[in-house]
C-alpha cells in the first residue's frame, strides 16, 4: 500500500509540474524608440514543453495577449516595450481567449483573380491571371485605405459585386440613369461609406512598393501572378506565396519570380520576400513607388534604408501615403521620371526607386505599404516619421532571450 501511495504521489507531482510549466521570454529593446504592439516571433520549439497542450501568453501584468503559430513554425505575438527597456512575457498551460482576427486575406476569382488582404490598419491587393487575360495592365500593389480596425475587404467585394444589385443598376440605366448612378455609388468601394475606400491608382506602374528587375536602364515589369498559396490567415499574420510568369532577361527566357507577402497586425507595411529561379548572374533589382504628380513630398535615403511618398491631395478623399523599407543596404535611392510619352501612357510621372543587387539563389527582403491622412497620419510629416522609425526598428530588431 505504501509503494502504491508513493507512486501516486510521484505521478501527481509530475502532472502538477507539467501543469505549472512556465516559459519566460525576456524581450529587450535596443533602440531609443518605444515599441508598441510590435508582432515578434520565436521558434515554435519553445512550446515543446507543453506536449501539444493548450497554452496562453501573458504580459507583465498577467493579461493574455493574442498569438498565432505560423506555417513556418513560429510563435508570434504582439510586444510592447519602452525605449532601451525590457519586459518579460510568460507562456504557460491554459485555455486561450478567443482572439479577434486582425489579419486576413482571400482570393477573389469573381473579381478577375484579385488577391486582397488587410490588417487592423490598412489593406492591399494584387492582380491575377484573369485580369491579365483581359489585356489590362496592372503591375504593382494596390493600396486600400481604411479607418476602422475591423476586417472590411470581403464586405467591400461582396457589396460591389452583388449580382442582384448590379442587375438592378443595369435595368435602371435604361430608364433612370440618375438613379442608376446613385445606386452604383452606394455600393462602390471607390467611395468612402464610413470604413475607407480604394482610390489609389496602380495602372502600368509598380504601384505601392512592388519590386522588379532592372535591365538596360529599364524596369522589367512583373505581369500578374500565375499561382498562389495562402500560407497563413490570421489572427495576427496573413501570408501568401505568389509565383509569376517567366521573364526574359537578356537571352534567358526562363527567369521565374516567387514572392512571399506577409502582413502582421498593427503594421502599415508588408514584409515581402522575393526570389528568382534560373537567374545565373547578379542582377539589379528595384523597388518602386509610383509618382502620380510632380511633388516635393517624397524621401529617398539609401543609407537609412527607406523611400517614402505622399500622394497628391484629393479634396474629398484626402491623401494616401506609400513607403518601403530595406533591412539591408541599398545601392542607391532616387526618383526616376518617365519620358513625356511614357508618362502619358502610364498615367504617372515616374517612380521613387531603391536599387539593390540581387545575387542568384538568394532572397531579396524588404517592407512596403501605405497609410492615410484620414486615419492615423495627420500629415506627410507623420508618415515620413513612421517610415523612418520603421526602418530603424527593422535594422535593430527586438531581442528575445528564453529564460
Amino acid at each position: 500500500m505504501r509503494n502504491l501511495l508513493c507512486m501516486l504521489m510521484i505521478f501527481t507531482a509530475i502532472a502538477c509540474s507539467e501543469q505549472e510549466k512556465v516559459v519566460e521570454l525576456l524581450v529587450s529593446n535596443p533602440t531609443s524608440l518605444n515599441r508598441t504592439n510590435e508582432v515578434t516571433e520565436v521558434s515554435a520549439n519553445t512550446l515543446d514543453a507543453f506536449n501539444g497542450a493548450e497554452f496562453i501568453v501573458l504580459d507583465e501584468e498577467g493579461k493574455q495577449v493574442p498569438y498565432q503559430v505560423t506555417s513556418d513554425s513560429k510563435l508570434i505575438f504582439p510586444v510592447t516595450v519602452a525605449a532601451k527597456g525590457s519586459v518579460t512575457y510568460r507562456i504557460k498551460a491554459g485555455q486561450p481567449d478567443e482572439f479577434k482576427v486582425m489579419a486576413y486575406g482571400k482570393h477573389y476569382p469573381e473579381r478577375v483573380d484579385d488577391i486582397a488582404w488587410e490588417n487592423d490598419r490598412i489593406a492591399f491587393r494584387t492582380y491575377g491571371p484573369a485580369l491579365q487575360a483581359t489585356g489590362e495592365q496592372a503591375f504593382g500593389y494596390d493600396v486600400w485605405v481604411k479607418r476602422v480596425h475591423d476586417m472590411v475587404v470581403e464586405e467591400r467585394y461582396a457589396t460591389e459585386l452583388n449580382p442582384e444589385t448590379n442587375a438592378r443598376i443595369a435595368e435602371l440605366k435604361k430608364t433612370d440613369p440618375v438613379s442608376a448612378q446613385a445606386l452604383a455609388d452606394s455600393i462602390s468601394y471607390h467611395i468612402d461609406h464610413g470604413n475607407g475606400l480604394d482610390y489609389y491608382s496602380v495602372g502600368p506602374t509598380l504601384g505601392g512598393g512592388t519590386s522588379a528587375l532592372w535591365v538596360n536602364d529599364d524596369i522589367v515589369y512583373p505581369y500578374c501572378y500565375t499561382q498562389y498559396e495562402i500560407l497563413d490567415n490570421g489572427p495576427l499574420r496573413f501570408k501568401v506565396k505568389l509565383v509569376y510568369n517567366p521573364l526574359t532577361i537578356g537571352d534567358n527566357s526562363s527567369v521565374v519570380e516567387t514572392r512571399i507577402i506577409s502582413l502582421d497586425a498593427y503594421s502599415q507595411l508588408n514584409k515581402i520576400t522575393v526570389s528568382y529561379l534560373n537567374l545565373d548572374a547578379p542582377q539589379t533589382v528595384v523597388t518602386g513607388i509610383a509618382i502620380h504628380a510632380p511633388s516635393e513630398e517624397y524621401q529617398a535615403d539609401a543609407q537609412a534604408g527607406y523611400i517614402a511618398y505622399a500622394e497628391p491631395v484629393e479634396t474629398e478623399n484626402g491623401q494616401t501615403y506609400v513607403g518601403a523599407v530595406f533591412p539591408n543596404s541599398v545601392d542607391k535611392a532616387e526618383t526616376v521620371f518617365f519620358p513625356e510619352a511614357e508618362a502619358k501612357n502610364r498615367k504617372a510621372e515616374g517612380h521613387v526607386l531603391a536599387f539593390s543587387t540581387y545575387e542568384p539563389d538568394s532572397e531579396y527582403v524588404y517592407y512596403a505599404g501605405g497609410g492615410w491622412n484620414k486615419w492615423g497620419f495627420a500629415s506627410s510629416f507623420a508618415w515620413f516619421k513612421y517610415v523612418q522609425e520603421f526602418a530603424q526598428k527593422v535594422r535593430e530588431p527586438l531581442e528575445i532571450t528564453i529564460q
